[in-house]
């Protein structure tokens, strides 16, 4: 529970890039308790729908591990409904940035694995990844993999709602299950909508709050779109 931070405050970030040695992009995304490694590899091989136009692809896979939070979760959960919407979710945020007609037939790869979860996480699997993606980038266009840089803008999402009927940022764990509304924003660097997940736990909620959630992600976007800068340029 959110304990001496304002409602319009993040909770501490901490990115480590080069967080496993084994693939060009590897950052360990915190956000408060939630931790999350992003990887991102490349592929020879794309789905056979790109291939005919001749583009490149970039796809995710997400997975909570079972120690990730205080009830075990069963490895059998890693390939359910939500698993799903929220892979699905961060390949949308990623493409929306990345010029796929530059990857030159390959397929990049992201993994966010959950290491720890306390709310957030596929906002923190979003904003993580962009820094893994531009890291793997970097590589290859330096070994000549890559022609041109295939990134177009940044991206970076976060979670907003309305907790005990006050507005709040980066919701908690705690925060998140008592919310009246719950949303997750997803935002580009030049201030673009990527998704608005919207969801009123009890009554709906009108236009004006959303209105002032939207205000509230921006600002945290903002933000987190600065950290990103900095992390990719040390």
């Amino acid at each position: 529970m959110r304990t001496g931070r304002r409602r319009d405050e993040l909770r501490p970030v901490r990115i480590t890039r080069g967080y496993t040695e084994m693939t060009p992009g590897s950052v360990l995304f915190e956000a408060g308790a939630t931790r999350v490694l992003c990887t991102a590899s490349f592929s020879d091989s794309v789905p056979a729908f790109a291939e005919r136009v001749g583009r490149g692809w970039l796809t995710a896979e997400y997975n909570m591990l079972p120690g990730s939070s205080p009830t075990r979760v069963p490895r059998t959960a890693l390939t359910g409904g939500r698993t799903k919407e929220i892979q699905r979710l961060i390949g949308r945020a990623m493409r929306a940035v990345v010029d796929l007609s530059a990857l030159a037939g390959s397929t990049i790869q992201i993994d966010a694995d959950v290491l720890q979860a306390d709310g957030g996480t596929r906002t923190a699997a979003i904003t993580g990844a962009w820094i893994a993606v531009s890291d793997a980038v970097t590589a290859a266009l330096a070994s000549g993999r890559l022609e041109r840089n295939p990134i177009t803008d940044q991206v970076a999402a976060v979670s907003v709602g309305v907790v005990e009927t006050e507005p709040r940022l980066d919701l908690d764990y705690q925060e998140d299950v008592g919310a009246d509304v719950d949303c997750n924003v997803v935002m580009t660097g030049s201030r673009l909508l990527v998704e608005v997940q919207g969801t009123a736990e009890g009554e709906p909620f009108s236009r004006a709050t959303l209105d002032i959630l939207l205000g509230l992600a921006d600002l945290g976007i903002t933000e987190l779109l600065r950290l990103q800068r900095e992390a990719v340029a040390s």
